[in-house]
C-alpha cells in the first residue's frame, strides 16, 4: 500500500446545504469512485492511480467524514447518492462511471437506479441490496465489531477485510478501517444508512451495464450478495476472488484493477 495521498479539496454543495468535500485526479472520462461505510476519500488512496490511464477519478468525503461537513442529519444511502450527483453538477459533468465498494456499492445502486441518464456504466463491489432480500453478515461478525475494546474491534476489523496471509507482505496502514476524525453521531448515521439500504425493487430498473466483484471468503457482506445483485440488474457480468475477504480491490488489487479498467473500456463502452 501507498501512504496517505495529499490531494486538494473542491467543495460543492447538497440540497440541505451540507458542504461535500470532493477530490479529482487524473486526465480522461470522469469515474467516479465511492468508499465503504465512514470511510473518507483515502480508502482509494493507492488504488486510484491504476485507472488514469484511461480515467481521471472523482472521489467524496461522504457528508460526516472527512473535509466534509457533519450535519446531525442526512445520513440514509440515498442521501449520500443525491451527494454524489451533488458533486458532479459542481464539476460540470453530466456523466460519469460510477464505481463503489461496499457501502459505496449501496450508494452507487441507487445513483445508477434513479439518475440512470447520469451514470455510463457502474461497477459494484463487495455488497448488498439490502433489505430483507440481502445476505446480511451473522452474529459472530456483528458481536466481534461492536467488542468494547476499541483495539479488539479494530483487529477484528482489519481481520474481515484482510487474509492474514496478504497482511504478512502488506503491514499497513490500512486506509479502509474507517474515518478517525468523522465524530460519533455521524460514525452511527454512518452504521444506520448501510443497515437500512433496501434497494431491492429499484435494482431492476438500472439499465446501465454492470460489472459485479466480490471476494469469496467475505464475511462482511457474504458472496451470495454477487448472485442476487446479478439476478435482480438486467446487463450484469460477475467476477469472484476466491481467496479474498472484503477489501479484495486491494488484496487482488492488480487483477481487479484489470478487470474494472477493461470493463470500462470495452466495446460498446461509450453507449
Amino acid at each position: 500500500m501507498t501512504g496517505t495521498e495529499r490531494l486538494p479539496h473542491a467543495f460543492a454543495r447538497a440540497q440541505d446545504g451540507t458542504a461535500l468535500a470532493h477530490q479529482r485526479s487524473g486526465d480522461g472520462a470522469p469515474l467516479v469512485l465511492l468508499a465503504g461505510q465512514a470511510n473518507n476519500h483515502h480508502w482509494w488512496d493507492g488504488i486510484r492511480e491504476d485507472f488514469h490511464g484511461t480515467h481521471s477519478t472523482i472521489t467524496m468525503d461522504y457528508r460526516g467524514t472527512g473535509a466534509s461537513d457533519k450535519p446531525e442529519t442526512g445520513y440514509s444511502t440515498e442521501q449520500f447518492a443525491e451527494d454524489v450527483i451533488a458533486v458532479l453538477d459542481a464539476l460540470g459533468i453530466e456523466r460519469a462511471d460510477v464505481y463503489g465498494t461496499s457501502m459505496g456499492g449501496r450508494v452507487a445502486q441507487w445513483v445508477a437506479a434513479r439518475h440512470p441518464e447520469r451514470v455510463r456504466r457502474l461497477v459494484l463491489g463487495c455488497t448488498s441490496p439490502g433489505g430483507r432480500h440481502g445476505v446480511e453478515r451473522d452474529a459472530s461478525v456483528r458481536r466481534a465489531l461492536a467488542q468494547p475494546d476499541p483495539q479488539a474491534a479494530r483487529e477484528a476489523l482489519t481481520d474481515l477485510m484482510y487474509s492474514p496471509s496478504w497482511r504478512t507482505t502488506h503491514p499497513g496502514p490500512y486506509n479502509t478501517l474507517g474515518d478517525p476524525g468523522a465524530p460519533p453521531h455521524a460514525r452511527r448515521g454512518h452504521l444506520l444508512a448501510s443497515n437500512r439500504h433496501d434497494a431491492w425493487d429499484a435494482l431492476p430498473g438500472i439499465t446501465t451495464p454492470t460489472l459485479i466483484l466480490h471476494g469469496g471468503q467475505d464475511r462482511m457482506a457474504p458472496p451470495d450478495n454477487l448472485a442476487l445483485l446479478a439476478a435482480r440488474i438486467p446487463d450484469t457480468r460477475t467476477h469472484l476472488f476466491p481467496e479474498a475477504r472484503h477489501a479484495y480491490f486491494e488484496e487482488c488489487r492488480a487483477e481487479a484493477s484489470a478487470l474494472v479498467s477493461a470493463f470500462l473500456t470495452s466495446p460498446g463502452a461509450s453507449n
